[in-house]
């Protein structure tokens, strides 16, 4: 549900021009969960898996799954609040490359090595435009149902934005109340309480508002569809890389495929029977394939 595979034809800036924009943006200070494995193989610095959601998301959307990955690997696993999103700060600029630096920042201060990235849908992007810049700091990566191409953005965004900005309008207290509204916008109950799953309290304060910065998330949706490098003549991580796609799903077309094999020419295809939104579809399917994948690479 969340890009669209339709490729786009726009003239785009080069690798090379990625390249020297990543880090000059303003590093933030990401929010994170750490979920400790019951029987550790390793240590919290190296070899940790780092888990990035998608659009709208936050860390307590995989706090499931990275249990799981760090129970069954014995590795530990952070669940990142990417900016813009959760616990985190809030900036006006949200591309891919400000978000994998964030990323590549929390590496560097939190003294990582060998870490491998798990990436959703905006996730997956960001992980996989961190790999391509950063290469010696990751290990392998997991991109799940989005590819290394520029994309139009679903349509169904927008509207999200909209609906979200009228409940923030109607100052709801009420759960309930909300779900109304933003029914107007959608009418999948899970996506619905996806998107109020941002919904908060300010302290002292009855009335629910959503914690995500609404008008940011909106300006940004117009290049979100976009993958900053266009040249893997230029840029590749050859290092290990999973594609999880669901077949039930438009994200990674079998067109694209070359694109990715270009970018990451040691990657792999898992199809799982699912829409977008594998990891909750199929959590178990799901868990076999990462695992199997990140057994083999130790």
């Amino acid at each position: 549900m969340l890009l669209a595979a339709t490729r786009k034809t726009l003239a785009t800036p080069s690798a090379w021009h990625a390249w020297r924009s990543f880090g000059t943006v303003a590093r933030l200070k990401l929010a994170y969960d750490l979920h400790e494995p019951p029987k550790p193989r390793t240590t919290p610095d190296n070899a940790p898996i780092l888990f990035l959601h998608g659009l709208f998301g936050s860390k307590k959307n995989n706090r499931a799954m990275s249990k799981a990955l760090a129970r069954d690997l014995g590795r530990y696993v952070y669940a990142l609040d990417l900016r813009n999103h959760g616990e985190s700060p809030h900036d006006q600029q949200h591309d891919y490359l400000s978000m994998a630096e964030d990323v590549s920042g929390f590496i560097s201060d939190y003294g990582l090595q060998n870490a491998t990235l798990i990436g959703h849908s905006m996730g997956a992007k960001t992980a996989m435009a961190l790999a391509l810049q950063s290469p010696e700091s990751i290990a392998d990566i997991i991109a799940v149902d989005n590819a290394p191409i520029d994309a139009l953005l679903s349509s169904d965004f927008p509207s999200y934005i909209r609906g979200m900005k009228k409940i923030d309008r109607s100052h709801v207290t009420k759960l309930a109340d909300a779900d109304k509204i933003l029914q107007e916008v959608e009418q999948s109950l899970p996506i619905r309480q996806f998107l109020l799953g941002n919904l908060h309290r300010q302290p002292g304060q009855n009335i629910q508002t959503f914690r995500i910065p609404l008008d940011t998330l909106g300006a940004a949706l117009s290049h979100l569809g976009d993958f900053p490098f266009k040249d893997p003549g230029q840029v590749r991580f050859e290092k290990p890389a999973l594609f999880v796609r669901g077949t039930k799903s438009k994200y990674v077309p079998d067109e694209v495929l070359p694109a990715v094999g270009q970018f990451f020419p040691k990657f792999r295809l898992i199809d799982i029977e699912a829409g977008h939104w594998v990891i909750s579809e199929q959590p178990e399917e799901f868990r076999r394939a990462a695992v199997d994948f990140l057994q083999k690479q130790d």
